[in-house]
């Protein structure tokens, strides 16, 4: 009996200790991003304190922490102390969480100011506006977000998506090719499958958000960090894998796919390794998706390797790679198919890589030095080959479009980092890009029948094996003038070798905190970038010769004016308005008078290849005010609604005000979520989440009808360009899932339904000219779609 209840005892005591997780992380220095060994880290709002102290690398691991959303303190004298509520704590995996302190303005080791954490701060420290981190918990719980964290800043203010079939980020009234992707530290091109050189969005992420950490979104006057883009900054990391620990995770969903994922510790210095691949369902399944009855096909592997310290510092070497492909063929498709028409069989092909070294090393205890050397690609071929008096005696099938285009980049970059004191931090660096750019378009599209075969000629619009380089020094500061007062200031500059134009971009960013609960920003920043590069090297045919009279124009110049407030309403609960300017110039316009402005490329999936001799002398501006009621995840539900009004006007050469594509004129997002803790254990979870989203339609320029019927191709009416609006874009979605924490072991389930569109509101996509009717057809996005996943953590 003794026996007996022994062992009973120790099975009871097994099964208590396998229903409890663990936290872990490492606590560094805000400013110089030292670790701060002796920090104290608690577990709150548990009857039983539970509390670890850092070690030498400022690492930590709580254990026996009880399942699901907890928060902990982290404290180290003489620096301002923050409590992180909302960690999940699961029983398939370890809680992973870094922490940055910041030093107290006074360093008085008697004094210890508390606060808590929030994502409505940028991780970059030099960030005074605009700016807000995001994570993987909430890429993964917002609805209709398809696991991609394009779709989840959508639902942040002053961004613009009304486009179910695709991913771009319109930031204020930019267009998608004016935001910056950076991942660990460097550009890198769209990170996306079936993407095409030169823009930003596609269908389908590459980035799996499991490999992500919180990572940086910033819509508006960046620091001197950042370069080369006038929209945004995607600021991406991966996370390190677990040092302790081996896991595994298994995952599945119609558009992440199918997924395996395993991390864990690699040799005796904390170091680790985190590895997962991705297969499309679609093509397991062989249905077609988002958008089409064609089934698209795509694959991505992505990994983070850290090799731990050593007297050398700390080396990483990190990547993605990624590839898809899809076939469309006329006499499959539907009339209202998304990517494709009923005359032309059309092939695409696309991929993208990225494979990084990374080198961090200490200098004294307040500076660092990291290095990354990196070489990336994307790749996109299509082919579409078009059916000549189809459904008739004479059809016939000609090759109607060819295009294979390749970006190559070998990035390095370097940036020192040093905590001069308590109250100012000097950062400065330089990146270096060297692009290689080999590209050949054809097309038949609008072109005369000079060889007289019947035909429009098959024109050659570009076929080049270029390089160019891109330079960009920079220096930033950060300066707590007072308690109350923080400067953030800097100075960027820019170099291109294709036209050896160099620019100097003055930064600054001030930030008044009024108590604990207010605070107010302002923010200015001069910006640059190139035009598109298939825009710089179209040719044009000059007395029968082939030239390239795109190549020598000049940056686009962007100037940012930002205000805001921030203001914490109550515990967990915060609003903030912002209200910005942005004034555009040197953009390229025809020479001749013209509505064109290369500010509206980058609205579609390619850029239009007839565009020649153009001059730096188009402007824009766009302009709005923002608003952000937030409720953080706190006492099982969260809130978020977010509001943007704003107008975004251009000027071609003929100097007529128009919209841009992307004014939509609103955008209103609004998203609640609720969990409940249920089973005898109370360790599982029901959840709950949805969104509505309502924006004004996008502007377009109507078909010219006549003109098309008679030209057998669609002819717009350039001179009402984007003079008509779509109806307003509606979508409502819902999701709910079901947690599971094992009882005896260290595993864990979740599943979930994602009903999208639930409503079935036929929101507009487009409207074009149909070829084979000769009218103009609506062609609507997608409707009512249930997506799916499960994951499995072990």
């Amino acid at each position: 009996m003794k026996k007996f209840t022994f062992i009973f005892v120790l099975l009871l005591g097994y099964i208590a200790s396998a229903q409890t997780g663990t936290v872990k992380g490492f606590v560094v220095d805000r400013q110089s991003e030292a670790p701060l060994p002796g920090a104290t880290i608690e577990l709150l709002n548990v009857e039983e304190a539970i509390g670890v102290i850092t070690d030498m690398d400022g690492y930590f691991v709580l254990d026996n922490v009880p399942l699901g959303r907890q928060t902990i303190r982290v404290s180290f004298i003489g620096f301002e102390s923050v409590t992180l509520p909302n960690i999940v704590v699961t029983s398939g995996k370890d809680a992973s969480v870094n922490v940055s302190l910041t030093e107290a303005f006074d360093r008085l080791d008697e004094i210890i100011i508390t606060s808590e954490t929030s994502k409505a701060k940028a991780i970059n420290k030099l960030t005074s506006v605009s700016a807000r981190q995001f994570g993987l918990e909430e890429v993964t719980r917002f609805s209709g977000g398809r696991s991609d964290v394009g779709r989840l800043a959508a639902n942040f203010a002053g961004v613009s998506s009304p486009d179910d079939s695709r991913n771009d980020i319109v930031i204020r009234g930019n267009s998608p090719v004016g935001l910056l992707w950076r991942l660990e530290g460097i550009p890198i091109p769209s990170p996306n499958h079936f993407s095409t050189v030169g823009t930003t969005g596609s269908p389908v992420s590459a980035l799996n958000p499991n490999l992500l950490k919180n990572s940086d979104f910033i819509t508006s006057a960046f620091p001197s960090e950042y370069g080369n883009a006038i929209g945004g900054v995607f600021d991406l990391g991966f996370r390190k894998g677990n040092i302790d620990d081996y896991e595994f995770t298994g995952q599945v969903g119609v558009f992440s796919g199918l997924e395996a994922m395993a991390e864990g510790a690699l040799g005796k210095n904390n170091g680790s390794f985190l590895v997962s691949g991705r297969y499309s369902m679609t093509s397991i399944l062989g249905i077609g998706a988002g958008g089409t009855s064609a089934i698209p096909n795509y694959y991505d592997v992505s990994f983070n390797i850290d090799f731990g310290k050593s007297k050398l510092g700390n080396f990483s070497l990190f990547g993605i790679v990624g590839f898809s492909d899809i076939e469309f063929f006329g006499d499959d498709i539907d009339e209202d198919d998304l990517f494709a028409a009923e005359d032309e069989n059309s092939f695409a092909d696309s991929g993208f890589g990225v494979i990084g070294l990374k080198h961090k090393v200490s200098i004294g205890n307040s500076s660092f030095l990291k290095t990354i050397i990196a070489r990336s690609f994307a790749a996109n071929e299509f082919q579409a080959d078009r059916f000549i008096n189809k459904n008739t005696a004479e059809e016939r099938i000609i090759k109607y479009t060819e295009s294979d285009n390749t970006e190559s980049r070998t990035t390095f970059s370097t940036l020192f980092n040093s905590k001069l004191s308590s109250r100012s931090t000097l950062r400065t660096g330089i990146l270096i890009e060297n692009f290689g750019i080999e590209s050949v378009q054809r097309d038949r599209e609008k072109q005369p029948d000079n060889n007289g075969d019947g035909d429009p000629d098959l024109f050659t619009f570009i076929d080049i094996d270029e390089e160019l380089t891109i330079i960009q020094p920079y220096i930033q500061g950060q300066f707590r003038l007072t308690k109350k007062l923080t400067l953030n200031a800097g100075i960027h500059s820019q170099y291109s070798s294709l036209n050896e134009q160099f620019v100097i971009e003055p930064r600054a960013g001030v930030t008044y905190k009024i108590g604990r609960n207010h605070h107010f920003s302002l923010g200015y920043g001069i910006h640059h970038q190139p035009v598109s590069l298939p825009l710089l090297f179209l040719n044009e045919e000059v007395n029968g010769v082939l030239k390239q009279t795109n190549r020598d124009l000049d940056f686009v110049r962007s100037t940012h004016y930002v205000f805001g407030y921030d203001v914490k309403i109550s515990k967990g609960w915060r609003g903030k308005i912002e209200a910005y300017y942005q004034d555009i110039d040197n953009a390229a316009v025809e020479p001749f008078l013209s509505s064109y402005s290369s500010l509206n490329e980058g609205a579609n999936f390619g850029f239009e290849n007839d565009r020649v001799a153009l001059i730096n002398e188009g402007t824009g501006y766009n302009q709005g005010v923002e608003l952000t009621l937030e409720k953080f995840f706190r006492d099982g539900y969260y809130g978020l609604l977010t509001t943007s009004l704003f107008e975004s006007k251009y000027k071609g050469s003929d100097a007529i005000e128009r919209n841009t594509p992307f004014n939509n004129g609103y955008v209103l997002n609004l998203l609640a979520g609720k969990e409940f803790t249920i089973g005898k254990a109370r360790k599982n979870v029901l959840f709950f989440d949805t969104k509505l989203t309502v924006s004004g339609g996008r502007y377009y320029t109507p078909v010219n009808l006549e003109a098309s019927q008679l030209a057998g191709f669609e002819v717009l009416q350039e001179e009402h360009a984007f003079s008509t609006q779509n109806d307003d874009y509606v979508r409502w979605d819902v999701k709910f899932g079901y947690k599971i924490n094992s009882t005896s072991k260290k595993r864990s389930h979740q599943f979930y339904i994602d009903l999208q569109n639930v409503t079935n509101n036929a929101n507009i996509f487009t409207r074009r000219y149909n070829r084979l009717t000769n009218q103009v057809d609506q062609v609507d996005q997608i409707g009512f779609f249930p997506d799916f996943g499960y994951r499995f953590q072990f």
